[in-house]
Parts: structure tokens; sequence; C-alpha cells
């Protein structure tokens, strides 16, 4: 058998690493699709598995302290090794101009790669995600609803009888795998910020476990490689940027908060393509336009008798 010259390496070991590193950017392909399939894309990694920087205290009297905690609210904390959000809070996008100006978006990238027509979030899901949390069962989901509910108050208290406007402006991407409209800078940022982190408060003071990203970014997903797993195969690997260039500067338009639903990530979605709602809370004065309205009685009769609304 001829042996390979110094330093050099032969056919079996060339074949052996070029297998190894195809595996491998397969799983790197296959855990970046998991993650950005769901609704809660920047979720921070470190938070979902329980890292921190926190020194561990192992005094009797602290874990008597969690103890009689756990009691009171009624349920055990599962492992955070466990947690899998399967709910969120959503902010709906309901105003016809960015719903409009978002699908002429979506046509003009699929004009150019008919392909990426299954990678499109149907305007009927279009959303903000506030928040993602961990909910078991039907008490907890309960739980849930009435976190919500409670966040009402400390809401219209931060924005003093105020509107909440958030402008959309421009587009970006997750690592080129998911497309979103950009929230535009501004005060606005702050608030909404700020009423995320009150609610990630509220509800895990409540027991329940919530996700929470280190850097907050709202963004409007507008299409997903990882809802079409074939288009990778055929050598899509990552969204264009040629494919949306007119539209890295666009105005899509305002949309006024005035409500926050429940969400779950898991249940069927309604036959407008938004998300099975739990429940939901109405932000200060309730919309006073005809389509509103009408998109607000629309809302009310697909949530059926079980939500609560306040």
């Amino acid at each position: 058998m001829e042996r390979p010259g110094a330093g050099g390496i032969n056919s079996n070991e060339c074949e052996n690493v070029s297998r190894k590193k195809k595996i491998s950017e397969e799983f790197e392909a296959n855990t970046v699709d998991f993650l950005v399939d769901m609704p809660f894309a920047t979720v921070d990694i470190q938070d979902d598995c329980g890292i921190t920087d926190e020194p561990q205290i192992n005094s009797e009297r602290s874990k008597e302290k969690e103890r009689i905690k756990s009691d009171r609210v009624k349920k055990r904390k599962p492992k955070r090794k466990d947690y899998q959000p399967n709910y969120f809070l959503s902010i709906p996008i309901t105003n016809k101009e960015i719903i409009k100006g978002i699908k002429s978006l979506q046509n003009t990238v699929i004009q150019q790669d008919k392909r990426l027509a299954q990678t499109m979030v149907r305007d009927g899901s279009f959303h903000i995600t506030l928040l993602v949390m961990q909910l078991l069962n039907e008490d907890e989901v309960n739980i849930g609803i009435d976190a919500l509910l409670e966040l009402k108050p400390f809401i219209e208290e931060l924005l003093q009888g105020k509107h909440l406007i958030l402008p959309f402006q421009g587009i970006g991407t997750f690592g080129n795998q998911v497309g979103f409209v950009k929230l535009a800078e501004g005060d606005h940022v702050n608030s909404l910020s700020e009423i995320a982190k009150t609610a990630n408060r509220t509800f895990q003071e409540k027991g329940i476990q919530a996700g929470e990203s280190r850097s907050f970014k709202p963004h409007l997903t507008f299409m997903k490689l990882s809802k079409a797993q074939w288009l990778r195969k055929n050598g899509v690997k990552k969204i264009d940027p040629d494919l949306y260039e007119k539209f890295i500067s666009q105005r899509f338009g305002e949309e006024k908060l005035y409500r926050i639903d429940l969400c779950s990530m898991e249940k069927k979605k309604q036959s407008n393509g938004y998300y099975h709602c739990e429940s939901s809370t109405v932000i200060g004065k309730k919309p006073i336009g005809i389509q509103e309205l009408i998109n607000e009685a629309l809302h009310r009769e697909t949530m059926g008798l079980k939500s609560k609304v306040k």
C-alpha cells in the first residue's frame, strides 16, 4: 500500500473530512431553520437555556423562600432546560396601508423568484411579538390571561392618555433567513420596550416561564425561508438583498397600539390567517373608525366565548 508523503492526506482521509464538513453544515442549517420558524426568532439563547451571570445562592433560607413562592402560585415551574415557548403576546397589524405595502413587497420578491411564494407570511398573520412564554395547561393559560389583563392599567399610565404610534420603515433580516419590515427609530421604541419589560416581569411574577430578549427588537416578519425547507436543497440558502432593494427605505405606514393578544403558536389559526387567540386587552379608547370597528367585531367573534376581553 502506498504511503502518502510527509504532511500529505490520502484520498480516504479527504473523503472523511468532506463528509464531516457536509454533516456539520446540514446540522447547522437544520438548526437555523428550526429556530427561525417560530414567532420569536430573536429570543436570546442564553435566556432560554437559563445561562446567567448571577451567583447561585445555596442558603437554606433562600431555598425556603423559593418553596413558599412556588406554593403561592400553585404550580411547579418546569426546569429551564425544558423551557419551550408555545404562547406569545401579539400586537396585531391592522392598518390597511401597511398590509398593502407588505403585499406589494412580497409580490415583488415572488416575481423575481416564484419559488419564494411559499416563504411568505399571510397578511392576516402580520404582528409584532411582545413576549414569548410557556403555558403547559389550561390553568396556566388562565394565569396568563390574568397577567395580560393586569398589564392594561400600567400601559395606560405609561402612555398618559396618548396613543402609541408605531411607524414602519425599511427592510431587515435575521441571518438572511427571516425578512422583516423595520420599526422606525424614535421614542415609541422606548415606550414599547418598557411595555415588553413590564409584561415579562408580570408573567414571571405569576410563575409563568417567559422568554426575554436581551436586546428587544420589535419587527414585522413578511417571509421565512424555513416555511419552505425544500428550497435549501435547491440551492436557496439565503434571502438575496437584491430582491427587496427598492423597498429598503420605504415608509409602510403607522400602526396605532390599541390591542394586545395572548396567542398560541401551536393551535390552529383562525380563518383570516391570524393566530388562535386566548384573550385580548384593549389599550386606551377603543378604535372609532368604521373599518377598525369591523375588525374589532370580527376579532371578538372569532375568539369565541372562552376568551376574555377587557
